[in-house]
């Protein structure tokens, strides 16, 4: 059987690599800024729970950076997998890897590397391409989990200390900015990422992206607001919301038995990391019926969200929340179903769909819109690094993302999958 043809690597991947860090590193010093802001105060309680963030957030992302490295030395020769003049992410040198991840640099370190292997393989015309773009694809999926485990929680405690506070200083602006930025800047990476392993170089309309992004900007947007509101009148409760709801989604992802991690230690931190971006978004992480799932999903999420306004209503001060309380109540629930009929509307006229046929027909156009590329066969890494170095976790995703009704039971089976929509 004919493999399909992978995109190469580009400009626009180094470019997107370059962006990455300077995001990373401009979020990074936004969240040290807002910390030091806070202590210089007297607000060591904020203080602590920002530092709290990041360091929970840093833990988390250098865990699986750690993990996939442990995976990824297992895979015939990757230790010594040529790159245009280097070897691999770290190579065999486990000692410095691991120091590294302990001093919480393993991520950055990534960044590096796959800015260096970028530089060489575009500018240099270096060999390397496919290891170039296996680590764009690792830092599509480090940089979501960041983004979920910190810019996230970090913007809705920015929100609630405005609330709280009914003050507004810069360096609450710059960090919700900075937070902003990160979740926006991490949907379109990430939904690029999925794209790139649609075969025989399906055109990556940018319509699609903006889709993509305003969809997921519109849903995550008011969930983070409500989750603010009812924090401001009730935030003892918050902690306990958080817990209850989290626990939940981590025994559905349990349910839904994945197969993300190639350890049961690393699947279990995948599942709790789950339960945490489904605290705020929905994505898929398993083979089956999603539509379903999402359903569930977001009718649960809808209701949770109008208990949680409601209970912001009832509990507020009136006179101090006259000026927008009723805007609030209105505008976050239109702007919510607002991105719904969205994601609707993405899966209905701008969802790629998996290719099948073995073979791409003769006669179609190279650059066939999204809503009209025909299925045919999507192959997805085997256990070897050979001339085709692709990245088996982000394929995963990317075929649970891409089938249209049911679902791709082996990433590793030649069975043919059914459609899975959502």
């Amino acid at each position: 059987m004919e493999r399909a043809t992978f995109s190469k690597y580009s400009w626009i991947d180094f470019a997107f690599s370059v962006i990455g860090v300077c995001t990373f590193l401009v979020d990074w010093g936004s969240d040290v800024w807002v910390a030091t802001e806070f202590y210089c105060r007297g607000d060591i309680f904020w203080f602590g729970v920002l530092v709290g963030l990041m360091v929970l957030s840093s833990v988390v992302v250098q865990m699986f950076s750690w993990f996939w490295f442990q995976y990824d030395r297992k895979l015939p020769g990757f230790g010594s997998v040529q790159t245009g003049g280097g070897t691999v992410l770290f190579g065999d040198r486990v000692k410095l890897s691991c120091l590294f991840h302990v001093l919480q640099l393993g991520f950055l370190c990534r960044h590096i590397s796959a800015i260096r292997q970028g530089f060489r393989v575009w500018w240099r015309k270096a060999e390397g391409s496919e290891y170039a773009v296996y680590l764009t694809h690792d830092l599509s999926m480090l940089r979501l989990i960041e983004t979920f485990c910190e810019s996230a929680p970090q913007l809705t405690l920015m929100i609630y200390v405005m609330l709280q506070t009914n003050k507004t200083r810069t360096v609450q602006f710059v960090s919700i900015a900075a937070s902003t930025t990160s979740i926006a800047w991490m949907v379109v990476d990430y939904h690029r990422s999925l794209r790139s392993f649609l075969p025989d170089k399906a055109n990556q309309g940018w319509c699609s992206s903006l889709i993509y992004f305003l969809w997921n900007l519109l849903l995550i947007a008011p969930r983070v607001a409500a989750l603010a509101l009812f924090a401001s009148v009730l935030s003892g409760y918050i902690g306990a919301h958080f817990l209850m709801q989290w626990f939940v989604f981590v025994c559905w992802a349990w349910q839904q038995e994945t197969h993300f991690m190639d350890s049961p230690a690393g699947e279990w931190l995948y599942r709790s990391t789950v339960g945490l971006i489904w605290y705020f978004s929905w994505f898929s992480v398993a083979e089956g019926r999603t539509r379903g799932r999402s359903i569930i999903y977001h009718t649960f999420i809808t209701a949770d969200g109008g208990i949680l306004l409601a209970t912001w209503w009832c509990y507020r001060d009136p006179v101090q929340t006259e000026s927008y309380a009723l805007t609030l109540l209105i505008a976050l629930p239109f702007i919510y179903l607002l991105g719904l009929l969205l994601k609707t509307l993405y899966y209905c006229c701008f969802h790629p769909r998996l290719w099948r046929p073995l073979v791409r027909e003769p006669g179609l156009p190279d650059d066939l819109p999204d809503a009209e590329v025909p299925l045919k066969e999507f192959s997805i890494q085997d256990g070897a690094l050979s001339s085709k170095l692709h990245n088996k976790r982000m394929a995963c995703h990317a075929a649970h993302f891409y089938s249209e009704k049911g679902a791709v039971k082996n990433p590793d089976s030649p069975k043919r999958a059914e459609p899975s929509p959502l």
